[in-house]
């Protein structure tokens, strides 16, 4: 996902969002793990993501102190 994308989505949203992408990234090391993944640049796109929904709810939180 494009950084402008998150930043349009509320606290909610991102934090399932987030929980969603872990998810997601769990499945892949396992699949990478056994050698079943053909894609193994998923990985590092999903970590990515993962730093920029955190990213945001950093912000997100020091804003609203």
């Amino acid at each position: 996902m494009e950084f402008a994308d998150l930043k349009n989505k509320s606290e909610k949203e991102l934090r399932e969002l987030l929980a969603e992408k872990r998810d997601e990234l769990r499945e892949l090391r396992f699949k990478a793990a056994e050698k079943q993944l053909k894609n193994v640049q998923a990985i590092s796109k999903g970590k990515k993501t993962i730093a920029r929904i955190l990213t945001l709810l950093v912000v997100k939180n020091k804003i609203q102190s």
